[in-house]
Parts: structure tokens; sequence; C-alpha cells
């Protein structure tokens, strides 16, 4: 009779106990990774920040289906007659709002100090609109697209050296992820065939083109750079009033001959209505959106205007449907993600005319209040009265640029 045989308990290999000690900790660092990516990009401030972005996009495509519906339609034309429609409202509403204002600078004293400086400002708003709008007559819708990006690295230079905003290598990946966006969208508007209409000149158009975004970048700094330091309304009152004088002056000359050549009805004057009214909702909700984040993180978020306007022309003109349509605006919303969840800082200055913020630089106002809560035993008094005020701004004594 054999006696049983005592059977060794089977021990892991050397290797696979190496294996399995080596893959706990990546699973722990990948779990911990996306707990952090989870927490800093899915917050309450981000999809704030997101809703009102895509608020503006829609106002934007409002004031593009209404346009394009003029045109097709009824053959109106008259981009510089909807403007002035526009800083009409903003003249009645801000503007005298700034003439009975108790608070704050009057009228007549804004007028004394900086005239000439909103007269400015009101002529690069006003021909920023306008040579976008003729770029179209010229240059493909393709074009145009594609070379109105160009404002964004404008912008950003700009808020560079007169902001004083510090990017990190995030926000250039995000900037370029929503240009990959515009791309794609660009590559369906191909496919689908809507870059037809070459146009009368396109290198004409292409120079509009970049001359509007560019004109558009030294508005939305000029923009955020008074609403963050002087106020909303001071902004909206001047433009309003010098914007309207502007465009009138600018609509006797070229477009008296296409007002009177517009056969007048219902419609028409309903369209001429709500495209002002978008527009106003534009230049009224823009300064608020600016405030809490910055000129540069609007503009990406406004890409996406261009896609709500398909949507509404697969009813209204036919356009053709493409998935690549929704692959851009993920993609541009990713990118715009990705560049909120990240502050930028301010340059320290040692010596500057511009008033500008204390310490703690930041862009994004939920972003500040954080970091003010959690410096909350090494604030200094300025900070504090940041917090009081609610603005997110402490402002520094000194001339101010506008």
């Amino acid at each position: 009779m054999e006696a049983p045989s005592s059977v060794a308990p089977e021990t892991p290999s050397p290797p696979a106990t190496a294996a399995a000690a080596t893959a706990a900790p990546r699973q722990t660092c990948l779990a911990s990774l996306l707990s952090r990516a989870k927490e800093k990009l899915c917050t309450w401030r981000i999809l704030k920040t997101l809703a009102l972005g895509q608020m503006l996009s829609l106002c934007i495509c409002g004031t593009a289906v209404t346009s394009q519906y003029l045109a097709e339609r009824f053959r109106v034309n008259t981009p510089m007659l909807q403007s002035f429609i526009n800083y009409c409202l903003l003249l009645l509403v801000y503007t005298t709002t700034l003439a009975f204002r108790k608070d704050g600078d009057s009228l007549l004293k804004i007028l004394r100090g900086k005239w000439w400086k909103y007269i400015l400002l009101g002529l690069v708003d006003v021909e920023a609109n306008y040579t976008i709008v003729k770029a179209y007559q010229y240059t493909t819708l393709t074009s145009v697209q594609l070379l109105d990006c160009f404002g964004i690295p404008v912008l950003m230079a700009l808020s560079w050296f007169i902001l004083r905003a510090r990017y990190k290598l995030i926000h250039f990946i995000a900037v370029a992820v929503c240009l990959l966006g515009v791309g794609t969208m660009v590559g369906a508007d191909i496919l689908a065939g809507r870059q037809e209409g070459e146009g009368s000149n396109v290198v004409i158009g292409d120079v509009l083109v970049l001359l509007g975004a560019s004109l558009y970048a030294i508005s939305n700094v000029s923009e955020e750079y008074i609403v963050k330091n002087l106020s909303r309304v001071e902004f909206l009152g001047m433009v309003g009033l010098f914007g309207t004088i502007i465009s009138a002056l600018q609509l006797g000359i070229v477009e008296h001959k296409d007002i009177a050549n517009i056969q007048w009805n219902w419609k028409i004057v309903l369209l001429f209505l709500a495209f002002a009214l978008c527009m106003f909702g534009l230049y009224s909700f823009m300064p608020i959106v600016i405030r809490v984040t910055s000129a540069t993180s609007v503009n990406l978020g406004i890409l996406t205007a261009d896609l709500y306007s398909l949507f509404f022309g697969l009813f209204l003109f036919d356009y053709k449907f493409s998935v690549l349509y929704l692959l851009s605006f993920g993609i541009i919303m990713v990118g715009f993600i990705l560049y909120c969840s990240t502050p930028t800082r301010t340059a320290e200055a040692a010596s500057t005319s511009l008033p500008l913020t204390a310490s703690t630089g930041f862009d994004n106002l939920a972003l500040k209040m954080e970091e003010n809560h959690l410096d909350t035993a090494a604030s200094s008094p300025a900070l504090h009265n940041k917090e009081e005020n609610g603005t997110g701004q402490v402002l520094a004594s000194g001339p101010s640029a506008l």
C-alpha cells in the first residue's frame, strides 16, 4: 500500500509576484489621476462657464441666421443698418443709464476725461462688425471660418502685453484643440458642399477677415479691461453712444442705396427686430461672461456658433448634415473645458501705468474666490476687501488707460 504523497502548496513565481506588485501601484495611480481630473474638470464652475459661453454662441447664431435669411430670401444686404439698430438700443438703455446714474462717474465726467479713447473704441467695434460681414462678398465661407480664428492668437498676444496675462502650456494645448475642432468643421463644410461662392476677389476677402478678426481682438481686450476695472455700464454706454454716431455716418455713405431698394414688409421688419434683439443680448451679456472668465475663453467658447447656425440651416436652408459636425463640436468643447480648467496668472509689475489686479492674478472669478478661500489664514487686507466687494478686482491707484 503506497503512502500518500504530500503535495506542497503552489507559490507564485517571483516574476508573477513582481508583476502583481507593480500593477497595484499603477492602478492606484491611474485611479488617483482620473479622480483628480474629474474633480478639476467636472465642477459647477466649469459647467457654468460652459453654459455661459454657449448662451453667447446662441446669440451669435441668431444674428447669423437672420442675416442669411434676409440675404437669401429677400435680397437684403445691409449689415451697417443692422448694426446701427443695435447701437441705438445700447444708446437708449446704457447711455441713458450713465446719464442718470448717481454712483460712479457721470456721463459728462466720462466724456470730459476719456471721450477720444471711446471714439477710437467705438470705431474699432463698428469696423470689426462691418469688415467681417463685408468679407463674405469677396471670399468663401471656408476662408472666413478659418481666418477668423486669427483673432484668438492676436487676442492672447494683446492680453499678454496689455492685461499682463501669463499662460501655461495647457492653455496653448487647449487653443490648439479648439482650432482643430474648427478645422474639422471646415472639413465637414467642404464635404457637405457649403464652401461654394468663390466671391469676386478672394485676396480682398481674406484681408478683410484678418482685419476684422484683429479689430475684434482689440475690442475684446478693451472690453475685458473696462468691465473688470471700471464698469460694464460704462463700456456699453460709451460703445452705444459713439457706435451710433459712427455707424450712422457710415450708413449714410455706403448703404443709402441698398436701404432705398428694400421692399419692406412685416417679415423683413421681424427679421431686423430679431437680429437687433440677438445682437443686443450678445453685447449686454458678453461683459458679464468676460468679467467672470476672460476675453480669450469667451472667444474659444463662441467657436461653436457656426455649428448652431448649421443646425438651424438644416431646416431653413437645406444644409446637408455630416457626423463631422458633431465631432467638431465635441473637440471644441474639450478644448474650451481644458482652457477653463487652469487659471491664467497676471505678471507682477513693479511699475506700470495700468491699474492691475492684486497678488492673486487669476482671470477666472470662481477660481479667484477658491484661491482666496484656501489662503484665508495668510490673506492680506486687500484680499479681504476683494471678497467683500464680490467683484474679484482690487484696483491699484494710478492713471487709467481708459
